[in-house]
């Protein structure tokens, strides 16, 4: 099969493997809960609470809207249309994705303005980008010669304009062009090539987001973007299209949104919040980063309660992740201390003095990194107080 041929039927075929078929199964399953307490779930289960995820959600919007920057939030975080709808509610101005499969769940749930900022090389999932591109306002970041042609080269099969950012590495050394004359030359290259329209730039400084302590963060976080800036002004003198510069994180989302020619904030765990992230630290030296409020929890049940120094829950490491060296935290309960203790169970001690739960008690967790927990799972359970008011599919968790 040429190259030609190929693209063709990737196009042809580019929609048709729905990939939120299983995780909109699991949610409809979840129905039956609806209007339900949190007793009645079964556990370990998703929960994210309304009311902390309206307040995060209005948080985030009203500071952008003064700092003058729009938003983009990355939905890779919840994967979950109706968070996205809320997003674009509230005033972003469209939603990123890491893969293909999360792209096309958002555009078929309606959503536009989606970016895939991570690269593809492969030419079926070009192909169904492409395919979205010609459905809604979709752009994708690129960051190597080979990418340009790739791209050019489907977008000319289909009869497509695709948008792209230029994607730049400012030091995290994982994806993009180094920033200056290297990113320069491949925004000339886009620009002289057919059926591609070069709308800007992207610069996720992942080394910044991350950094404890608000003033480290900040110097860090300047000296990533500023070359996102400079070579921004490079474009610009070479009358090259950059009217997009979109980056930041939740952890640097007031401090780029500061930074001169910074368009769009492409934050994501604002929404849900984690134990990784709330302890960053704030402004002032405040050891806890509390500008939004954790409201994604695992609730789970103790199953198992015959030792006198620990009791087991029913959330192991297919229910809480464990990228990071952090664990979940008791909600409300700091002095009860949870540790992985196999794929299906966790374990909880407790500090000195402090009685451990009872067998059947009930607690939840705040995850440690809320986008590989949100992985796991195909549905929330949006609780408001105890009680369930929605179940939402959590879409795309499988790439493919």
């Amino acid at each position: 099969m040429n190259r030609r041929t190929f693209i063709t039927a990737s196009l042809a075929t580019g929609l048709a493997a729905a990939p939120a078929s299983h995780a909109q199964a699991g949610a409809a399953l979840g129905e039956e809960f609806r209007g339900r307490t949190k007793a009645d779930l079964p556990t370990p289960a998703l929960l994210v609470d309304l009311d902390r995820l309206e307040s995060n959600l209005r948080t985030m919007a009203e500071h952008a809207q003064k700092a003058g920057c729009g938003l983009r939030p990355h939905a890779k975080t919840h994967k979950c249309p109706e968070i996205a709808r809320r997003q674009i509610a509230a005033g972003a101005l469209g939603i990123c994705v890491a893969t293909v499969p999360e792209a096309e769940a958002m555009v078929a749930a309606g959503i536009r303005g989606v970016l895939l900022t991570s690269p593809i090389v492969e030419r079926y999932k070009i192909a169904r980008m492409v395919a979205l591109a010609g459905k809604g306002d979709v752009l994708l970041a690129v960051g190597h010669p080979r990418q340009v042609e790739l791209l050019s080269a489907a977008a000319e099969v289909a009869k497509a304009t695709v948008s792209v950012l230029v994607d730049l590495d400012v030091g995290d050394r994982r994806t993009g062009m180094p920033p200056g004359e290297p990113a320069l030359e491949l925004a000339r290259l886009i620009a002289k090539t057919k059926n591609l329209r070069l709308r800007g730039l992207q610069a996720y400084a992942g080394l910044a987001s991350h950094t404890v302590g608000f003033e480290r963060r900040d110097k860090v976080s300047r000296q990533a973007m500023q070359q996102a800036v400079e070579t921004r002004d490079l474009f610009a003198k070479q009358r090259l299209e950059a009217g997009i510069l979109s980056g930041g994180s939740t952890g640097t989302y007031n401090i780029d949104s500061a930074i001169r020619g910074v368009t769009e904030l492409q934050v994501g765990s604002y929404v849900f919040m984690d134990v990784d992230y709330r302890r960053i630290g704030g402004r002032g030296n405040a050891a806890l980063y509390d500008d939004f409020q954790p409201s994604l929890t695992v609730l789970t049940t103790v199953v198992s309660a015959t030792h006198a120094d620990r009791v087991t829950v029913d959330a192991g490491t297919k229910a809480l992740d464990t990228t990071t060296p952090h664990r979940g935290q008791a909600k409300d309960r700091q002095a009860i201390l949870y540790s992985p203790a196999g794929d299906e169970f966790g374990a909880l001690t407790a500090e000195k003095g402090v009685n451990l739960p009872r067998l059947g008690e009930r607690l939840e967790f705040i995850v440690p990194h809320c986008d590989p927990t949100t992985n796991l799972y195909d549905r929330l359970y949006a609780v408001r107080g105890d009680r369930v008011e929605a179940v939402w599919a959590v879409l795309a968790r499988r790439e493919r």
